[in-house]
């Protein structure tokens, strides 16, 4: 993909929309996708975690579904949204990995994207705190458990909030099969550990800024864009 470079400072993330970005950069401001990538480096670990059930992996998912989305920018047509159009990258690069190394139960076909709530309390001791980062780690354990066939799902709507038919559409599924898929998979999950980990679901997985930083740094080395 030629890109004209140009020197403007990105923006605070916050101030723009992602379709905003993406046609910006496509315009010369190649600078502007380490906003997209710092946006959305905690769903595309969640979800690469999810398939693969590895820290490692998951990284180097990551890694390659943003070299894939840079290079294949021009493709994006706007059809879904961004978010939904990296997911769906994010995915199928996990997949691809996964069956590589013969551990998934192969999931309904999908074709190459490029193609084409818990609430926590904000009053917590440190008595409290230290519950969850116990219950938390317990609930990730648990999760990464999960059968293959049924984590991926699990991930993308109890942890990551997707909707239904953004899960769906992320992992190339009809929205009835990602209903069956997540009732079975919180099926297997026990009951009350579900209903104690209502403070510390949503944080499960975390993506600290050291590894933010590794990611992002790794990215722009391999896309030329590294000061």
């Amino acid at each position: 993909m030629e890109l004209e470079t140009t020197t403007r400072t990105p923006p605070p993330a916050g101030t723009l929309e992602d379709e905003e970005i993406v046609a910006r950069i496509l315009a010369g401001e190649k600078a502007l996708f380490e906003i997209l990538m710092r946006r959305y480096n905690q769903r595309l670990y969640r979800v690469a975690l999810g398939i693969l059930g590895d820290d490692a992996e998951a990284e180097d998912v990551m890694q390659d579904a943003y070299v894939r989305a840079y290079i294949h920018l021009g493709q994006f047509a706007g059809a879904a949204r961004f978010s939904t159009w990296l997911t769906r990258i994010a995915v199928y690069e996990a997949l691809a990995r996964a069956r590589r190394r013969r551990r998934v139960v192969e999931m309904d076909a999908m074709p190459d994207p490029t193609k084409e709530t818990l609430t926590t309390s904000t009053e917590r001791g440190p008595e409290q705190r230290a519950i969850e980062r116990d219950l938390r780690s317990v609930l990730e354990a648990a999760i990464r458990a999960l059968p293959d066939l049924y984590r991926p799902v699990v991930v993308l709507r109890d942890v990551e909030g997707l909707s239904t038919a953004e899960t769906a559409d992320s992992l190339g599924l009809s929205e009835p099969l990602v209903k069956v898929r997540l009732h079975r998979g919180r099926a297997l999950l026990r009951h009350d550990l579900t209903a104690r980990a209502s403070g510390a679901l949503n944080e499960a997985f975390p993506f600290h800024a050291p590894r933010c930083d590794r990611v992002v740094s790794a990215v722009l080395r391999r896309i030329g864009l590294a000061a």
